[in-house]
């Protein structure tokens, strides 16, 4: 069977090949779907697999060209996305049934196998011809058969049951975490029983121990998506090394550095959740600002940009003891979508009693209408959860963060500090 497989990804387009042939597919593949439809004019796949998120032309408007033109070719989209709302519109454009990244070998081989079972069975003969579903303030018009609409929902009802089983593991250990929490708690609420008085050090620690329960569910959530990305990444080095071993052995080891480099960065974030699982006990403390932005560079390879760390000897910060996340995430950020990115420099600017951490650089810069959405967690589960993690650690202790920068002449994130949680050589904190 002839497969013609649409994925931006290199990576990802080189796995999905991989799965393919090796259960004995014929594949070919495109880089978007311009590509795809002008292989389509030369020859006509068995089948396509196509992802939806793409430049140019997305996977719901190639569906929908490619049964326009071949009506009888079937169509699988593939999408990290999944709400009721992506079924209806993938329905809509014709598509015959879903696979969900990542990529699980042997979910692709049942659904082309679902895909095929159906188009060999003839759809009844009252079929209506249209149907009209509105939802979430759109309109959908679905014109597939019942057996198309029924195979779609099998598939995303199996799908749903699985990622319920994950929800549910976690669930449970977010259950364990929080009992320990609470014994805690518990046992320092006693504790402060005998005491006369707290200094204010004492009343900012209870303060954190009462937001200690929103860091234990961010560590279930966010660490577990990162560990799953990373994991993704090293799976799909180590595939491409062993595909190009043969016929490209120097290619291959470079894969292979990546894939070692990789490893490196599952270590770090498997360490992060050691420390993170401690959020219990441990409380916010101050920390030199210069040392933090220093030992935040092992979870990130700069490669050839300079990080400059212009932040003065001694001042200190108070934050949780996360808060070299923060500026390691800032780093990672600037890396990824820095694009020109040369430089990138942590300062320290004072105005008064307020003091401003800047983390800036001099790449492409992020749109005005971008600039509040990379801090939400919608927006993290497609680009990383860096920024919102971000956030979150630094209001533990009433430290907020913006983007400031102009589009075009580099990233500009500003750390605003209260009175309270910055300590400098020579100044008093209340």
């Amino acid at each position: 069977m002839r497969v013609l497989v649409v994925e931006d990804s290199r990576t990802q387009a080189e796995f999905i090949r991989y799965v393919l042939e090796t259960e004995g597919y014929d594949v070919t593949l495109a880089a978007d779907g311009t590509e795809a439809i002008r292989r389509m004019e030369v020859d006509t796949p068995d089948i396509v697999l196509t992802d939806i998120m793409m430049p140019g032309i997305d996977g719901y408007e190639l569906c929908r060209r490619i049964k326009q033109q071949n009506p009888d070719t079937p169509v699988i989209l593939v999408t990290s996305l999944f709400d009721p709302a992506d079924v209806l519109k993938g329905l809509a454009s014709g598509a015959d049934n879903f696979i969900v990244k990542p990529v699980d070998p042997e979910h692709v081989r049942s659904q082309i196998e679902a895909v095929m079972r159906v188009r060999e069975i003839s759809e009844p003969e009252d079929s209506p011809a249209g149907l009209e579903i509105p939802f979430a303030g759109s309109t959908y018009t679905i014109t597939a058969g019942r057996l198309k609409i029924l195979n779609t929902l099998l598939s995303t009802y199996t799908i749903a049951v699985t990622k319920n089983t994950e929800l549910q593991e976690a669930q449970e250990q977010l259950h364990s975490l929080n009992e320990q929490l609470q014994e805690a708690v518990a046992d320092l609420s006693r504790s402060n029983e005998s005491l006369a008085a707290e200094n204010q050090e004492r009343r900012r620690v209870e303060k954190a121990l009462a937001d200690a329960n929103r860091k234990l569910q961010l560590m279930a959530s966010i660490t577990r998506h990162d560990l799953l990305n990373q994991l993704a990444a090293l799976w799909g080095y180590l595939d491409l090394a062993q595909i190009l071993r043969e016929r490209e052995p120097a290619n291959a080891w470079r894969h292979v550095d990546s894939a070692a480099e990789m490893v490196n960065r599952i270590n770090n974030t498997v360490r992060f959740t050691a420390e993170y699982q401690k959020v219990g006990s441990a409380a916010p403390t101050w920390q030199e600002i210069r040392t933090i932005v220093e030992r935040s560079e092992k979870y990130v390879s700069t490669g050839k940009v300079t990080l400059e760390n212009a932040v003065p000897a001694g001042v200190e910060i108070f934050a949780d003891p996360l808060i070299e996340k923060v500026f390691s995430n800032l780093i990672d950020n600037a890396l990824r979508y820095g694009e020109t990115i040369t430089t990138i420099t942590f300062s320290l600017k004072q105005d008064g009693e307020t003091y401003t951490l800047l983390c800036e650089d001099d790449g492409v810069g992020i749109p005005a209408d971008e600039k509040e959405k990379i801090f939400t967690y919608a927006h993290g589960m497609n680009t990383g959860l860096g920024l919102f993690l971000a956030r979150e650690i630094l209001a533990i202790t009433g430290i907020s963060i913006q983007e400031t920068g102009i589009p075009g002449n580099g990233a500009r994130f500003e750390i605003l500090c209260p009175a309270e949680t910055i300590r400098a050589p020579g100044r008093q904190t209340g």
